[in-house]
């Protein structure tokens, strides 16, 4: 103990007046082979520094990691750049896409009313052509009728005047009056 009480030593009192540190007396720090607390705290991680780069090879380590990470953020902002390009081509396509869809929708529509014209006019043309058929044709079954009806009436009149003639010619014809007929067209002959 002889030794310790060697190596830490206060340092002697130095006479201060109370009012000098506002009526506190003043006390005497500890030292250690002539150095504060504070220095020592320097001098350890000064030689905690220094082991650390020397011995340890620490900066190695924190250089390779620090570069490392670096290499990686540039991977990453390289990665970001491109997949922003294929964002800004695809945007693009996709813009023109619509672009074209917008006016294949629009020249459709335009095809659509345009063939949807034609065959209203096809079908107004047809109907017209169809009214026209039929009102022939019912003028042909009308004539055809008509030319039956006459030749009925024509056939109703022959037999009417037939046996009309049949019965006048019985009342008005005997035999006599047969025979002298039939000897008027032998003579003529």
């Amino acid at each position: 103990m002889a030794e310790s009480t060697e190596i830490f030593t206060t340092q002697e009192p130095v006479e201060y007046t109370e009012a000098a540190h506002g009526g506190d007396a003043a006390h005497a720090e500890p030292t250690l082979l002539g150095l504060q607390p504070f220095q020592w705290v320097s001098v350890a991680m000064l030689l905690l520094i220094l082991v650390a780069i020397l011995r340890l090879k620490a900066h190695k380590s924190i250089t390779a990691g620090l570069d490392s990470r670096i290499a990686a953020i540039r991977e990453e902002l390289d990665e970001a750049k491109r997949l922003r390009a294929e964002a800004e081509t695809l945007r693009d396509e996709y813009a023109a896409k619509i672009a074209n869809a917008e006016s294949d929708a629009e020249a459709m529509l335009d095809n659509a009313r345009a063939e949807a014209e034609s065959i209203l006019e096809r079908a107004e043309e047809d109907s017209k052509e169809l009214v026209e058929r039929r009102k022939r044709m019912a003028q042909d079954k009308i004539s055809a009728a008509e030319r039956e009806a006459i030749a009925e009436v024509r056939a109703k009149a022959a037999a009417a005047a037939a046996a009309a003639s049949r019965n006048l010619i019985g009342e008005k014809l005997d035999a006599d009056a047969d025979r002298k007929l039939a000897d008027e067209m032998i003579a003529g002959i």
